[in-house]
């Protein structure tokens, strides 16, 4: 089995057992990062995929205008996101659909902003879900990310390096570093890091903002 395939499994068992408490557990503490990301999905154009929508938590904060896809690869997230935006009349959710963020099935060119709302972390290989991000991604459009993000220096950086062992197991990841998704933006050279803007609780989750250059065509 390859490590890729054995880190999703492990994932999907994770997020099996965490489907029916994460609304109850999350909902307090992200909403500030759920709130401010879809506000600035919104502003950069009306189709949004969201790709980790988990149990949908963000779903109610995107406008009606809007139309958003979610993605997860858990199908027992999935099916909870289904229960809300059905008893929420969330009519900006036009599909929620159990999708890998390595592979997406999506036509290049197909939204105008991507959200990673708290995911990034976990995702086995993010570099590779990045440049898929892009590739369905209109010319001008955002990618844009939540998540604890912490820039590995001095005693944060190590202790958030110590307990990432532990939190694994809850589905978290401490031991992320910011300079990934910007050094993946300076690699690919047609995005820019615009801003990396703190939210609650007192910017220990953190919003990237990657803008991609316009293209002709």
């Amino acid at each position: 089995m390859s490590a890729l395939r054995s880190r999703a499994e492990e994932q999907q068992k994770i997020y099996q057992r965490w489907a029916p408490v994460y609304d109850r557990v999350y909902r307090g503490i992200l909403r500030d990062g759920h709130r401010k990301l879809a506000a600035l999905a919104a502003a950069a154009g009306t189709d949004i995929l969201e790709i980790g929508v988990g149990t949908g938590l963000t779903l109610g904060h995107y406008p009606h205008h809007c139309r958003v896809t979610g993605i997860d690869i858990s199908e027992h997230m999935i099916a909870r996101a289904r229960e809300k935006a059905k008893r929420e009349n969330l009519e900006q959710v036009q599909a929620l659909e159990v999708m890998d963020a390595h592979a997406l099935t999506f036509a290049d060119r197909a939204f105008d902003a991507v959200c990673l709302p708290f995911v990034i972390t976990l995702i086995p290989e993010p570099e590779r879900a990045l440049d898929e991000c892009a590739r369905v991604l209109r010319p001008g459009g955002e990618i844009i990310l939540a998540s604890k993000l912490g820039d590995g220096a001095g005693l944060q950086g190590a202790i958030e390096t110590a307990v990432a062992p532990l939190v694994r197991h809850i589905g978290w990841s401490s031991a992320f570093r910011i300079h990934r998704i910007v050094a993946w933006a300076e690699r690919r050279g047609d995005f820019a890091a615009t801003d990396i803007l703190p939210v609650f609780p007192n910017g220990f989750f953190k919003i990237v903002r990657l803008k991609q250059r316009g293209l002709a065509g």
